[in-house]
C-alpha cells in the first residue's frame, strides 16, 4: 500500500499535511466554479449578472496580488494562507447562508466576491513562496507535479461533483462544500509545524512598501528566462485562451454536436493534463525550461485544433495532447522559480506572473468575439497560433532559457531598490 503513495508525501511530513489541505480546498474550487452561477441564476439573475459575479471575484486579484507578494516575502507565509482560508470559508459560507434563507441578492453576492478575490489574492503568492520552504530543491518539481495532478483531476471530477451536489443540494449546498474544504485547508495549515526563512521582520524595517516592490520587479527584469518566459505566457493568455473560453464554445454550437461535444473535449483535455502531471513527475531534464518551451508550443496549438474542422473525436485527442504540453509547462516553469529565485523574493516575484496571468486574460476574452465576427471563427483561430506558437518558441532562442540549469547555483541577493 506504501508503494501507492508518491514518495515525496512519505517523506516529507510537512508537506503531506500541506498536499492533503490544498487538494480539499482545490475540490472545492471546483464545485464553486460550477456553482456559483447556478446560485445567480436561481435568485432570477440574467447572464450579463452571471458575468458581474464572476468579475466581481476577478478585479481584486488585478489591484492586491502584487501586495500579497510584498506581505508574503515579509510575514510567515502559511499564516497569510490561514488567513485567506479563513476569509475565503466565511464568505461562501455566507453566500450558503443566503441561498438557503431566500434573501440572497445579485449586489450581495457580487460583493461577498470582491473579499473572496482579495483573499485569493493573498494566498496565491503565498502559496508560491512556502513550499520551498516545505521541501529541499530536488523534490520541488515532484511536489509541483503532485499539486497539478490534483487541479487536473479536479477539472475531471470537479464539475460532476458540482452538477450531482446542485441537483441533490441546490447551489447553496455546494458552496457550503466548498466552505468546508477551506475549513479543512485552514485547519492543516494551523498545524502545520516550524516553518524556516529569513527573518522578514528586519528587511521590512529598512524598506518600504513600493521601495519591496521595485526590489521584486528588479527580480524578474534582471533574469531574461524570466522575464521572457512571462511575456511568452501573457501571449498565451491573451491569445490562446480565449479560443477555449469564447471561440470553442460557440464553434461547437454553430458547427458540432453543441455542448455535448465541446463537454467532451474540455474532458480530453483535462485527462491530458492528468498524463502532463505525471510525466512532470517522473522526468527529470536537465534543462527544464527548454523543455517548458516546447511544451508551451504544443499547447499553443489549442486554437488550430479546435478551428480544424476535423472530427470531434480527432480535435478531442489531439486537445488531449495539449492538456500534456500546459501541464508540463507550468509545473517546470513553477519550479524553476522556486528553485533559481531567492527565497526571500520568491512570492513578489510570483505575483508579477500571477498578475500578468489575471490582468491579461480578459483583454483577449473581449477582443476574441469582435474579431472572431469580422474575420470568421476559423480565421480568427488560425491567427491565434500563427501568433502564439511562434511566441513560445522563440523562448529557445533565450541563451538563459535553454542554459538554465535544473539545480540552483549559489548566488548574493541585493535588496536595494
Amino acid at each position: 500500500m506504501a508503494g501507492l503513495i508518491p514518495e515525496v508525501l512519505r517523506a516529507e511530513r510537512q508537506f503531506a499535511r500541506l498536499f492533503v489541505g490544498q487538494s480539499l480546498s482545490v475540490l472545492g474550487d471546483r464545485v464553486s466554479f460550477v456553482a456559483l452561477p447556478f446560485a445567480v441564476l436561481s435568485i432570477g439573475g440574467s447572464a450579463a449578472d452571471v458575468g458581474l459575479v464572476a468579475a466581481a471575484g476577478l478585479v481584486p486579484m488585478l489591484l492586491f496580488t502584487l501586495a500579497g507578494g510584498v506581505w508574503a516575502d515579509r510575514m510567515p507565509r502559511q499564516r497569510i494562507m490561514l488567513a485567506s482560508d479563513l476569509v475565503r470559508c466565511a464568505v461562501q459560507t455566507a453566500v450558503a447562508v443566503l441561498l438557503f434563507t431566500g434573501t440572497a441578492t445579485v449586489g450581495a453576492l457580487a460583493l461577498l466576491m470582491v473579499v473572496f478575490g482579495v483573499a485569493d489574492s493573498f494566498f496565491l503568492p503565498a502559496s508560491t513562496g512556502l513550499l520551498p520552504l516545505l521541501l529541499s530543491g530536488d523534490r520541488l518539481r515532484e511536489a509541483n507535479a503532485l499539486r497539478g495532478f490534483v487541479s487536473s483531476t479536479g477539472l475531471v471530477v470537479g464539475p460532476a461533483l458540482a452538477g450531482a451536489l446542485v441537483a441533490l443540494a441546490g447551489p447553496g449546498g455546494a458552496l457550503l462544500v466548498d466552505a468546508a474544504s477551506f475549513a479543512a485547508s485552514a485547519l492543516v495549515l494551523a498545524r502545520l509545524g516550524p516553518v524556516g526563512g529569513p527573518v522578514h521582520a528586519e528587511r521590512a524595517e529598512r524598506l518600504g512598501f513600493l521601495a519591496e516592490l521595485r526590489v521584486g520587479w528588479r527580480q524578474v527584469c534582471d533574469r531574461s528566462w524570466v522575464w521572457s518566459s512571462m511575456l511568452a505566457i501573457a501571449v498565451y493568455h491573451v491569445v490562446v485562451l480565449p479560443s477555449v473560453f469564447v471561440l470553442g464554445p460557440v464553434l461547437a454550437d454553430r458547427e458540432w454536436g453543441g455542448a455535448g461535444d465541446w463537454a467532451l473535449v474540455v474532458i480530453a483535455f483535462g485527462l491530458g493534463s492528468i498524463v502532463g502531471d505525471v510525466c512532470a513527475y517522473r522526468l527529470k531534464p536537465a534543462r527544464p525550461m527548454a523543455v517548458a518551451a516546447v511544451a508551451m508550443a504544443v499547447a499553443s496549438c489549442q486554437a488550430l485544433i479546435i478551428g480544424s474542422g476535423a472530427p470531434v473525436l480527432v480535435i478531442a485527442l489531439l486537445e488531449a495532447c495539449t492538456g500534456v504540453g500546459v501541464s508540463l509547462f507550468f509545473v517546470l516553469w513553477e519550479t524553476s522559480l522556486q528553485v533559481h529565485i531567492p527565497e526571500q523574493v520568491l512570492s513578489r516575484v510570483s505575483s508579477y506572473d500571477h498578475l500578468i496571468a489575471v490582468a491579461l486574460m480578459p483583454l483577449g476574452l473581449v477582443l476574441a468575439g469582435p474579431l472572431s465576427e469580422g474575420l470568421g471563427v476559423h480565421r480568427t483561430l488560425f491567427g491565434m497560433t500563427a501568433l502564439a506558437v511562434p511566441a513560445a518558441l522563440v523562448l529557445l532562442a533565450v541563451p538563459a532559457v535553454r542554459r538554465l540549469p535544473a539545480q540552483a547555483q549559489e548566488e548574493a541577493l541585493s535588496i536595494h531598490p
